[in-house]
């Protein structure tokens, strides 16, 4: 028997500086059994700093062909393809075709050695890298619970995350922004 995705709910009063953009989201996210926190964190975070209409969560590990966090246009075009992790060079390649805008979220372990692997080849890419600080991601997943109430204020590169178990900050460096 397949083990099924695990629903978390979310809501989040969220206050982006850099856009100017506020909103209040409730979000429900499947995490799939095969998925860990952090990602799941990290693919919350993603669509907090790209909050925008039509912007949704993608299958996610049960679909290797689909983004993680998309925007479809009303004529099925995808304007925004957003990848979360370290994905391999043939795979955002595909995604730089598909989509108008592409961007990696990278944010564990292994990510400087990911980056620095295939940073000749990112650079060709149309495509944005951005990799979060892994230990932040671990003091924001330590904070999760199946049903969240918080708030996430962007400034810069960075969110500061206020929920009812405490309060963190997260901090992303620019790797490569196409223009």
């Amino acid at each position: 028997m397949a083990l099924k995705p695990t629903v978390y709910k979310f809501k989040i009063s969220l206050s982006d500086l850099n856009r100017s953009h506020f909103d209040a989201l409730n979000l429900t996210v499947a995490k799939h059994p095969s998925e860990n926190d952090e990602r799941m964190m990290v693919r919350l975070l993603a669509y907090c700093i790209n909050a925008q209409e039509r912007l949704q969560f993608g299958a996610g590990l049960s679909d290797s062909d689909e983004p993680a966090i998309s925007v479809t246009t009303l004529d099925e075009q995808i304007a925004l393809w957003i990848d979360v992790g370290e994905p391999a060079v043939d795979r955002i390649k595909k995604a730089a075709r598909k989509g108008r805008q592409v961007k990696v979220y990278s944010f564990n372990t292994k990510s400087d050695v990911w980056w620095e692997q295939g940073i000749m080849q990112f650079g060709q890419l149309a495509a944005d890298f951005y990799r979060f600080d892994w230990s932040e991601i671990q003091a924001f997943s330590a904070m999760l619970e199946r049903t969240m109430d918080f708030s996430v204020t962007i400034s810069g590169n960075s969110a500061y995350i206020a929920t009812a178990k405490g309060e963190c900050e997260v901090h992303w460096e620019i790797l490569q922004e196409h223009h």
